[in-house]
């Protein structure tokens, strides 16, 4: 007899042991995707459905962890599926197999509908960063002159970006709002002449603004990115919507000039939890104004309101975040968290930034908002073809 452990952290290695041995690929693959494992947490359970959980449990081969009102759920994918039946578990676990249900992650979206055609998410995605201001934390000022900017957006996206994120106002802890007028100014230009330059390419406007992201559109964006998450001006979700354009809906807290501090980095009950349920209120903003469902992706924030562990709990739990049915951006592009674990300057922290992007990549970001495109491009292939890509 011989016995050997696969690893269960990608299911490409048990898929192949499984297609090795007749199973046809797309059976072995959700095989595969089945025997990955998951845990729940619930709480706010009574005594009689505690009983009747860890009957259940044991009849399914779950292990669980109970206390006063609480359970604590872990086994593989398809067990914990097969408690999130109502009509296949006793009357009294009805509500647990509802909850349960909704904590799995749903199938992940593989198409990012934009105003400017689709964009397939079956491969790691970047989207390169081009700041027209003067005092963004990381290049502010070298592009700022529109020469400059379509030189970077050239680099870009000789570089490898699928997509580039063109914003006129810093987000730096301190700044000052930018005028309405002064952020046309700096960035319908470029967008209009980057548009006309590569046309095939998706441009994002990075504003908060509903009339700044009207005209960016006009002028050939194809995406909103709004770090406010719609909350800071009413009319940009019907804007979005009027228009068509692809969304991304970024954590944040406090106003322009404030989100990016420390003084509201509290979060109860803990800052997966606290984000995800700030998340789902901003997809609800965003339905609720018109945005179709299938044009929204969701950023955590990295870097705003969050100390730095906040934010490699943040990343390391970020599968959390899929069951609110979206793709998930992150920019942790040489953010002061990176700074924090490596001691490193803000120029000098792509590869942590790439190392960054590959562990979101495995817990299921798949789009990636970064400064120097061609260092995470790297990391990020050769994370994709580990886990068993073409």
């Amino acid at each position: 007899m011989i016995a050997r452990r696969l690893p269960m952290h990608s299911p490409r290695a048990v898929a192949a042991a499984l297609e090795a041995r007749g199973v046809d690929g797309g059976r072995a693959a959700a095989a595969a995707d089945g025997m990955q494992g998951v845990a729940v947490e619930l709480e706010g359970l009574d005594t009689s459905t505690l009983l009747a959980l860890v009957s259940q449990a044991g009849t399914l081969g779950i292990e669980i962890h109970t206390g006063d009102d609480w359970a604590v759920l872990a086994g593989a994918a398809s067990r914990l599926g097969a408690l999130a039946r109502p009509w296949g578990v006793p009357p009294p676990l009805a509500g647990v197999a509802d909850a349960v249900g909704r904590a799995l992650t749903p199938e992940p979206p593989t198409v990012w509908v934009t105003a400017r055609g689709p964009l397939s998410l079956d491969v790691p995605r970047l989207m390169g960063i081009l700041n027209v201001t003067p005092d963004s934390f990381s290049d502010g000022g070298r592009f700022l002159a529109p020469a400059a900017a379509l030189a970077q957006a050239d680099r870009l996206l000789a570089d490898g970006a699928d997509l580039i994120d063109l914003g006129g106002e810093s987000t730096r802890p301190g700044s000052e709002p930018v005028p309405e007028q002064e952020e046309l100014d700096r960035v319908i230009p470029v967008v209009a002449e980057v548009a006309r330059r590569h046309p095939g390419v998706l441009l994002s406007i990075d504003t908060v603004k509903a009339s700044v992201a009207r005209a960016a559109v006009d002028a050939g964006a194809a995406i909103v990115n709004d770090v406010s998450g719609f909350r800071l001006d009413p009319a940009i979700g019907s804007t979005v919507a009027a228009t068509g354009a692809g969304a991304v809906l970024m954590h944040s807290r406090g106003t322009v000039s404030t989100m990016a501090r420390l003084d509201q980095a509290q979060y109860a009950p803990d800052v997966l939890s606290a984000v995800r349920t700030e998340l789902a209120e901003a997809l609800d903003r965003a339905t609720t104004a018109g945005v179709e469902v299938d044009r929204i992706v969701l950023d955590p924030g990295f870097g705003f309101a969050k100390t730095a562990e906040q934010n490699l709990e943040l990343c390391d739990g970020l599968a959390v975040l899929l069951t609110l049915g979206r793709a998930l951006l992150v920019g942790p592009s040489r953010k002061r968290f990176l700074g924090s674990v490596t001691g490193r300057e803000v120029p000098d922290r792509d590869v942590a930034t790439a190392a960054a992007a590959v562990l979101a990549f495995e817990r299921g970001a798949r789009i990636f908002r970064v400064h120097n495109v061609a260092v995470t491009r790297d990391a990020l292939a050769v994370a994709h073809a580990v886990r068993g890509a073409a």
